[in-house]
């Protein structure tokens, strides 16, 4: 631990940085900033809160699918997007398993809204009601249904779903976030 009583998840602190040979100051800020921001990542929150948006995600893609008829792929960018963003605001995470864990939820949300749309249809065609038929399908016919419905524009669509989750899963840092923690830590020496 430092002087200062920063260090990172590796157990880096400040001190380490400052000795590194060639290092200006513009990276020595830039690593105080990354080490305050890994601080308040928090991946249980982003886990949460990505299943929450994956959830429903589902729910709009089968309510969108049902109530169109028409199953347009670009929604799977949305519930992307939305797992994504969700992830990327709950966990204010910087590593690349925030990322891993967007595009992880974006698939399952695009396979679940499949799958929502599926049961509605089985329900609508046997005469049953929607929540009837989810407790009575076998887990093991699953992948039989979704194989049965699924088309190479599915694969494209789930594709970039799976890359917006991956790539806007993580937060951003900005200039703004620079200059705050810049003058965070001036504060913090004149005292």
């Amino acid at each position: 631990m430092s002087e200062l009583g920063v260090t990172n998840q590796e157990g880096i602190s400040q001190e380490v940085i400052e000795e590194q040979p060639g290092i200006d100051s513009e990276q020595l800020n830039y690593a105080y900033v990354i080490q305050r921001l890994r601080k308040e990542e928090n991946f249980p929150l982003a886990i949460i809160a990505g299943l929450l948006a994956a959830v429903l995600g589902a729910v709009i893609w089968a309510g969108f699918t049902v109530v169109t008829k028409y199953q347009v792929g670009i929604i799977a960018i949305g519930v992307g997007l939305l797992v994504a963003f969700s992830i990327r605001f709950a966990g204010k995470g910087l590593s690349v398993k925030f990322q891993i864990l967007g595009a992880l939820l974006s698939l399952l949300g695009c396979a679940a809204g499949n799958f929502l749309t599926i049961c509605y249809y089985i329900a609508q065609n046997e005469g049953m009601g929607f929540f009837e038929v989810l407790t009575l399908i076998n887990p093991a016919a699953i992948p039989e249904l979704m194989t049965s419905t699924f088309s190479a524009m599915d694969v494209v669509f789930y594709g970039i779903a799976v890359y917006e989750g991956y790539r806007l899963s993580t937060r951003q840092i900005t200039e703004h976030d620079l200059a705050g923690m810049q003058a965070a830590a001036l504060s913090n020496e004149n005292i």
